[in-house]
């Protein structure tokens, strides 16, 4: 099946920004990139979340819609699609794990004024990994703002992303179960995965592979 917009998400640690990038070379595709290292609140976030929890999800609201606006408008006539890293409800799913009632009430009422402005992707593929191999990823790639997350705020956030999948209806969403592959390191499993995104049909709402 042809995509105009695709979108590969994952908790942290699931490799969502490798294979955005894996796929954008493969097939000639723009690649849009969340860009997370440069925001000043997360590593005081990681270090103090009661404190920067506020401040850092409405920065990253800020940052996500300005950068989607952007890249989404403007359309590469020399890509053969637009990939990325991240969707902007994302923004709704860890600011529930991380704001207090009141905080996330006022956050959803700025999200829902903005999130009907930008599109929505053809195919949304989020990459599910146990929460123990997340915790392994993470702690290879060592960026140190990360290393204090635990397996707690991680399940939180995987609730976070199948409790907004169970109220999705608009678009087909692709959860790929990559527990027991290596997209990266592994050529099979990345054709693997490769042909499950782009050559089969999918239906509106959720739909669920295993990979192995």
């Amino acid at each position: 099946m042809n995509y105009d917009y695709i979108v590969i998400e994952g908790n942290i640690g699931a490799g969502k920004t490798s294979l955005s990038k894996m796929l954008a070379q493969k097939f000639n595709a723009k690649l849009i990139l969340e860009q997370f290292a440069d925001n000043p609140f997360l590593p005081k976030f990681y270090k103090n979340p009661d404190r920067y929890s506020f401040s850092l999800e409405l920065s990253f609201l800020a940052d996500r819609y300005n950068q989607l606006k952007k890249d989404l408008s403007h359309r590469d006539l020399f890509k053969s699609f637009t990939i990325s890293d991240y969707y902007f409800m994302k923004s709704l799913i860890f600011s529930k794990s991380t704001l207090q009632d009141d905080e996330y009430s006022l956050y959803r009422q700025i999200f829902n004024i903005i999130y009907n402005q930008l599109p929505k992707p053809n195919l949304y593929v989020y990459l599910h990994m146990s929460t123990n191999n997340l915790i392994k990823n993470i702690k290879k790639r060592g960026r140190d703002y990360e290393q204090n997350i635990t397996e707690d705020y991680l399940r939180k956030i995987q609730n976070g992303y199948f409790d907004y999948f169970k109220q999705q209806k608009d678009f087909r969403i692709l959860v790929i179960d990559t527990n027991n592959i290596d997209f990266v390191n592994n050529q099979e499993d990345y054709k693997l995965i490769t042909d499950t995104i782009f050559n089969k049909e999918y239906k509106i709402g959720t739909n669920r592979v295993l990979l192995k």
